[in-house]
């Protein structure tokens, strides 16, 4: 018979490991000889609010898309600039430079727009020019950037902006020995200079994000743009310096025992072949748990791991838990730091077929975020490890 009495809580909590947040932001603090911009873009990559947390670890700005995104970290009490790098012409500029936001500009209409926001507020505008160095997103394309550069120096001069930045973003720097990274190096020295000659000056220069500042393909620019590896995350896969920083738990809401031969979920994908146990977990792919990895991603509960059987659901998903019967309420470790053996974002994001920026920033608004400080033990013995490792 199925255990359905009610579970002391169905809420899943995202646990976010701020002594990891801290840890790492420290690490790329020193790495960059304290250059750092913390991206703390969408909603810190899941993370929640974290700005006070990076910037008491050594981060110096913060780097956001939207406007709308910066004017949240504002109104979260953070007074270092604030860049945002992705806005429409007809976004809320006077806003954000009513809030002292610096703004990322990649065509003449997106500058115009912004001076015309500083006009009306009467507050001289901080742009940083940015430049498609080969993405073909965003950024200014290469045939474009002179007359953008000549258009911001015209502006400088009638007091409406302030270049304060020229900015680009590599292709391939996860890939240390990619000839890409050579050619986008040299682009973004072009771009520089070219700036340099229409008549802008005093500006900051920045090129790396996370993997180009830890292979180092970016370096030697005035500032170092951290997101990912701010999350533990290394697009590199070169570092074993970072610290996983996000825990997903959930309670176990019912279990029951099957014979052999019983179908689970939609479509019957997995049948049992033998008598089991089944927990039911209250969370699936409407909280984040990616569908694509059905049948193949694992949870960890009383010291072991044990398989997701069956398609995941919207709602829920089912563990088979051999001959162990949980109780409701139980715990289950969804995904953790990996010192005790439980999965890991990266085991999750190789069990779907994707990256783990799309793991960690996907899980949904129902489950509840828990911010903690203070590492255990094991943590902590492994993080020095993993410093001591890092500086050999």
């Amino acid at each position: 018979m199925p255990n359905t009495a009610p579970a002391t809580s169905t809420t899943a909590e995202l646990i976010v490991h701020d002594d990891a947040v801290r840890a790492n932001t420290a690490w790329f603090a020193d790495r960059t000889a304290g250059r750092l911009m913390a991206v703390l873009k969408a909603d810190a990559f899941g993370h929640g609010s974290v700005a006070h947390s990076v910037l008491a670890a050594g981060a110096t700005s913060i780097g956001v898309t939207s406007v709308a995104e910066a004017l949240r970290v504002r109104a979260d009490g953070v007074d270092v600039p604030v860049l945002s790098w992705l806005n429409p012409v007809d976004a809320d500029f006077a806003s954000a430079l009513s809030a002292d936001v610096d703004l990322a500009v990649s065509s003449i209409e997106l500058l115009n727009a912004v001076s015309r926001a500083a006009a009306q507020t009467g507050r001289r505008a901080r742009v940083h020019l940015h430049v498609d160095l080969g993405m073909s997103r965003d950024g200014a394309p290469q045939d474009t950037w002179s007359a953008l550069c000549t258009a911001a120096a015209l502006l400088e001069r009638l007091g409406t902006v302030r270049v304060v930045g020229v900015m680009g973003h590599m292709s391939c720097a996860d890939r240390p020995d990619d000839p890409q990274n050579v050619r986008e190096g040299l682009l973004f020295a072009n771009a520089v200079r070219t700036a340099r000659r229409r008549g802008l000056s005093g500006f900051v220069t920045h090129l790396a994000a996370t993997a180009a500042t830890i292979t180092g393909v970016g370096s030697g620019h005035g500032l170092h743009r951290i997101g990912a590896g701010l999350f533990g995350i290394d697009p590199s896969s070169t570092s074993d310096a970072l610290m996983p920083t996000l825990s997903l738990t959930a309670p176990v809401v019912s279990s029951r025992t099957v014979l052999a031969g019983a179908g689970i979920g939609y479509g019957h994908d997995h049948v049992v072949d033998r008598t089991t146990n089944l927990a039911l977990l209250p969370l699936g792919y409407a909280d984040g748990l990616p569908r694509a990895a059905s049948e193949r991603a694992e949870v960890h509960v009383r010291g072991r791991r044990r398989p997701v059987v069956g398609r995941f659901s919207m709602d829920m998903v089912v563990v088979d838990t051999g001959d162990d019967r949980l109780h409701h309420g139980e715990t289950v470790t969804v995904f953790g730091r990996g010192t005790a053996g439980e999965p890991t974002v990266a085991d999750w994001a190789r069990w779907a077929g994707t990256i783990e920026h799309e793991i960690v920033t996907g899980i949904g608004s129902r489950v509840a975020r828990v911010h903690r400080s203070v590492p255990d033990s094991t943590d902590a013995r492994n993080a020095s490890s993993r410093k001591d490792h890092a500086r050999a």
